[in-house]
């Protein structure tokens, strides 16, 4: 149990902490100090280079969460409510990041290689609001996961 919380805990702190500095922090800074060429060509090598660790994120949130749900709390049955929120904000979490994938960076990294700007700016826009959403998400998924137990 205590590895599995670790890295569930590990798991969520990536994928949430990398979306907050990419929110809060990177995009600010790239905004205020590139053009649209860097700045969507930065945009592309960061998500490179990001979301491998989100596809691990997602695998391991799922098994351990999965594994803890059936194994700990004797399945949906036996979790409190919190544990219910926090499956459904997460998988909510893991559509989301699936069509970032599949489809707005796909467009940004076809509009980088063909130097197609606008094309580029429109994908990174999508990813941006999808991207904010998830922070959202994420966010509150872990004020559940911290107090939702005490309630």
């Amino acid at each position: 149990m205590a590895i599995a919380i670790t890295l569930h805990v590990l798991a969520a702190v990536i994928w949430v902490g990398g979306m907050f500095f990419a929110w809060m922090i990177l995009r600010p800074v790239a905004v205020s100090l590139l053009d649209p060429p860097q700045r969507l060509t930065l945009w592309r090598h960061v998500f490179q280079r990001f979301f491998p660790w989100v596809w691990a994120a997602v695998i391991v949130l799922l098994a351990t969460g999965l594994w803890m749900l059936f194994a700990v709390f004797g399945g949906m049955a036996g979790a409190r409510w919190h544990i219910h929120l926090m499956l459904l904000t997460g998988l909510a979490m893991t559509a989301l990041f699936l069509h970032v994938w599949f489809a707005p960076y796909r467009r940004l990294t076809q509009a980088v290689t063909g130097e197609d700007w606008p094309r580029g700016g429109r994908a990174l826009g999508q990813i941006r609001r999808l991207i904010g959403i998830n922070l959202i998400l994420g966010l509150a998924t872990v004020a559940i996961a911290a107090g939702g137990r005490f309630l």
